[in-house]
């Protein structure tokens, strides 16, 4: 896994946005503005977003030092002169506060309480501050956070006696998490949201608070579901104006001045040749992933049994998105259902 997010974050560099580590030394603000609580920031997850979301802390002023099981990216971070650390528990000994985004809830427990995790040192902890910004199901968001809540802050810090865990998703896409513009949905303790709110605006355009622990958590599945079911619904009427001779580039049009629109049709078109700067007009190059849909499809359709709610929508788009991902396209974002999933065409930039 390690190796594959590693050459993703090289081949991101052939798309027609820059690499994660063009301006580690090039944009650097004052750190007299960074809260006291919040100057040592630990970041564990290097991936495609990770690295971004790193990247705009550390150009902010924070004191970054980060960990990911990538020996090759950790190499290239320290090249850069960010402060390196061998484990997650390393980490946490030199944070106020620790960031983690992860793949899976799999990855986001191991770190916490694995060997060598956060919690490796038992109920004492260095940092004050918990940060998920994983996508992950609610429950284990709930779990952790209890775990942490029963700890103690080695040395006090401002009024944090016991340290708090906030799950912290965000919705954006790769450009987003290098332009700072990520949207981050925020559970747990709302005092703690209000503390960190300068670190979720380094990164990101907003973040907004949802409720307890694990509802953070709750709100990205939830965006995520909406997000594949009108994205579906969008590649759906285009391919099929296509075939009754209208093109999509017309019904676009349509779609975005009347009742139709929506974030697929506006913002992240899945038509190659209707708008540029998405993925689709990279043949399908650098987005979020269609495996990564499946995932968290499969956390919301986990989710709804567990309360009972029907999920026919849900079900649908895993039939779907799985079926992609068994043909090949797991790695293309997940707007290529437009072409490999209705077939639709591409059609030339109307500029």
């Amino acid at each position: 896994m390690a190796i594959c997010r590693f050459r993703a974050l090289i081949s991101l560099s052939k798309c027609k946005f820059s690499s994660p580590f063009q301006s580690f030394r090039i944009r650097r603000f004052s750190s007299s503005q960074v809260p006291s609580l919040l100057e040592n920031v630990g970041f564990i997850g290097l991936g495609n977003m990770g690295s971004r979301m790193a990247n705009n802390l550390i150009k902010a002023g924070y004191r970054v030092s980060v960990y990911d099981v990538n020996s090759d990216v950790m190499r290239m971070f320290s090249q850069m002169g960010v402060t390196t650390k061998k484990t997650p528990y390393e980490v946490a000994e030199a944070s106020d506060v620790v960031i983690t985004m992860l793949p899976s809830s799999a990855h986001v427990i191991d770190v916490y309480t694995g060997p060598n995790g956060l919690l490796h040192g038992g109920k004492l902890l260095r940092p004050w501050l918990l940060i998920d910004s994983s996508t992950i199901d609610p429950q284990t968001s709930i779990n952790l956070s209890a775990t942490v809540a029963n700890c103690i802050v080695k040395e006090k810090k401002g009024d944090w006696e016991n340290p708090v865990k906030l799950d912290a998703p965000v919705s954006g896409s790769v450009i987003a998490a290098e332009a700072g513009t990520l949207t981050f949905m925020v559970g747990g303790s709302e005092e703690a949201f209000l503390s960190a709110k300068p670190l979720f605006l380094s990164m990101g355009k907003s973040a907004i608070y949802c409720g307890r622990a694990g509802s953070g958590s709750a709100a990205k599945i939830c965006n995520n579901l909406a997000m594949a079911v009108s994205m579906l619904g969008v590649s759906e009427a285009l391919a099929l104006g296509q075939s009754l001779g209208v093109s999509a580039s017309t019904l676009t049009k349509i779609l975005n001045c009347s009742s139709g629109r929506c974030w697929s049709s506006d913002t992240y078109n899945p038509v190659p040749g209707v708008m540029e700067g998405v993925p689709s007009s990279r043949d399908y190059c650098g987005g979020f992933a269609s495996k990564l849909m499946i995932k968290d499809l499969n956390l919301a359709a986990e989710s709804a049994k567990e309360v009972g709610c029907k999920y026919p929508l849900t079900s649908q788009a895993q039939e779907m998105y799985t079926e992609l991902c068994r043909v090949g396209h797991e790695t293309k974002d997940f707007s290529c259902a437009f072409r490999h999933f209705y077939a639709g065409k591409d059609e030339p930039l109307d500029k």
